[in-house]
């Protein structure tokens, strides 16, 4: 009697490595918006390339409008042009709110990582000043600061600064404190590591993806901060191109000749705009590692 072979199933094929199409499309699309932060960093850097004429001397007639005499954005009041000025205040505007980020993130994160890794009073202390700050209105607070230290740009970005860290502080310390409690740390203070090897080199690491995410979805905020405050006269005094002072300077001319006060405000809004963008992108692709 013959005996049945037994049955063995087909193979299947092995399953293909990698992420779904539609998530491998959305990672294609986070790489694209955070790689804005590298666009608009090149268009800050090369305002000087790019920039057709000076931004402070006239060059044309006055109040040309945009496309005419050979000025893409028309020319203000005593003749300037306007592109040139956007293109620099662009990058005043950048490169600001980039210093400032990265001063927030030094003390605050300094501040966070020493309140988190010590406890106790030390970070009862430190973060009792941190809400101090915190319940603090940060426009004017930072009002205050530049009338007391006197206006120029530098005094503003000081200004900004004071106000801005405690965010970081908050943020890194509170990453600090879950980190303290995993596994690898604990085996670090079993092994005999002391107390500022652990910091540096198992918590600090871990904190600094949330700090970066924070600070790229921060910069847009920060950009409409600054030039809210120039738009105050807080800012670098005329004839420097900035942003914020162009758009107050010439709002008398908003209902005839538009352009004037309206492109600098339109580079506003497209410069926190491709921040908030970039920063989606970064923290979407933080978020997967």
């Amino acid at each position: 009697m013959a005996v049945a072979e037994p049955y063995i199933a087909p193979a299947t094929p092995p399953a293909r490595r990698g992420r779904p199409a539609i998530l491998r499309a959305h990672g294609r699309l986070d790489v694209a918006a955070a790689s804005l932060l590298v666009l608009v960093t090149l268009i800050a850097l090369l305002a000087p390339v790019l920039a057709p004429h000076n931004p402070i001397q006239p060059v044309g007639l006055p109040l040309q409008s945009p496309g005419s005499g050979g000025f893409l954005l028309g020319t203000d009041s005593i003749g300037r042009d306007i592109l040139s000025r956007v293109l620099f205040g662009w990058r005043s505007s950048w490169f600001a709110a980039l210093a400032v980020i990265a001063s927030g993130l030094l003390i605050g994160g300094l501040i966070g990582l020493v309140a988190g890794t010590l406890g106790g009073v030390a970070d009862a202390v430190l973060m009792r000043i941190t809400d101090g700050f915190l319940a603090l209105p940060a426009p004017v607070v930072a009002i205050a600061v530049v009338a007391a230290l006197g206006g120029g740009f530098v005094h503003t970005l000081i200004a900004v600064a004071v106000v801005w860290w405690p965010f970081y502080a908050r943020i890194v310390r509170g990453e600090i404190r879950l980190l303290a409690a995993r596994p690898h740390v604990e085996a670090a203070r079993l092994a005999g590591a002391g107390r500022l090897r652990i910091a540096v080199r198992h918590l600090l690491p871990g904190a600094v993806p949330a700090a970066v995410i924070t600070a790229s979805l921060d910069v847009g905020n920060l950009v409409l901060t600054l030039a809210a405050l120039s738009f105050l006269g807080l800012g670098q005094p005329q004839p420097a191109p900035e942003l914020g002072a162009d758009t107050a300077h010439n709002l008398t001319y908003l209902l005839q000749q538009w352009w004037i006060p309206v492109m600098p405000g339109i580079a506003v809004m497209v410069l926190a705009l491709a921040a908030n963008i970039a920063g989606d992108g970064v923290r979407n692709l933080l978020g997967d590692r």
